[in-house]
Parts: structure tokens; C-alpha cells; sequence
């Protein structure tokens, strides 16, 4: 299984999580089976690329995306590819493998993910 998380860096299992998933200058992919870790570069469109995260994360076999959140219709796309996301992901890629790991992670479902601009629902004078 390959569980992938966006990243600021190439710095592997000690990268810092970047909480903005399609803004991830780079993608850390762990497989579960033999714990190599690879990262590549985040070639899609939010990058100048071509296409989304979720299609360039299914054609590099990712099955798990760990993050820290993300909207309703990126959890739908991610799912629609056959790819699980958990959210609560923080801090370095270690600290979020391991998070997943122990189960402190939350699947994201609709009912649990973010609207794209924050509390859209909110009035602030």
C-alpha cells in the first residue's frame, strides 16, 4: 500500500507537511510493504502542470492521502480514483505516519470536510 502526504520539501520521512495539499511543492509517498520512501514533485496543474493532484496521485499507485484537510469535492475526486483520505495530518511526515498509523487520523467524509473559504456560513462585522 502507498500512503502519500504533500510536503514542503524533499527532506523524506523528516519533511514538513504542507496543509495546502494542491499547493504541495512536493508529494512524500511511503509503501507500507517495504517502507521506501520516495518524493517526487507536484507536476499538476496547481503547479503550472498538467491535471489534478488526485489523477497524479493514482497514476503513482498512492492508495492513502494523509493531510492536514481539504474541501468536499477534492474528498469526492481523491475517492472517485480509489484513493482513501485521512485528515489531521501535521508537523513532519514521521509524526503523520505515525499518527495514521495508531488510528489518530480521521477519514474524511462529507460531513467532515472543510468548505474551500473557511466558515462560509460565519458574518463577521
Amino acid at each position: 500500500m502507498k500512503v502519500s502526504i504533500p510536503t514542503r520539501d524533499e527532506n523524506g520521512l523528516d519533511g514538513i507537511v504542507e496543509q495546502h495539499f494542491g499547493k504541495a511543492p512536493t508529494y512524500t509517498i511511503i509503501d507500507t510493504e517495504t517502507n521506501q520512501v520516495t518524493v517526487i514533485p507536484n507536476t499538476s496543474e496547481h503547479m503550472g502542470g498538467l491535471g489534478l493532484p488526485p489523477e497524479y496521485l493514482h497514476e503513482n499507485g498512492v492508495d492513502i492521502m494523509l493531510c492536514g484537510g481539504l474541501g468536499f469535492k477534492a474528498v469526492n475526486m481523491f475517492e472517485s480514483y480509489g484513493i482513501k483520505v485521512f485528515v489531521g495530518a501535521g508537523g513532519t511526515v514521521r509524526d503523520t505516519f505515525k499518527a495514521w498509523k495508531a488510528g489518530k487520523l480521521h477519514n474524511a467524509t462529507a460531513e467532515n470536510s472543510c468548505s474551500e473559504h473557511g466558515h462560509d456560513d460565519h458574518h463577521h462585522q
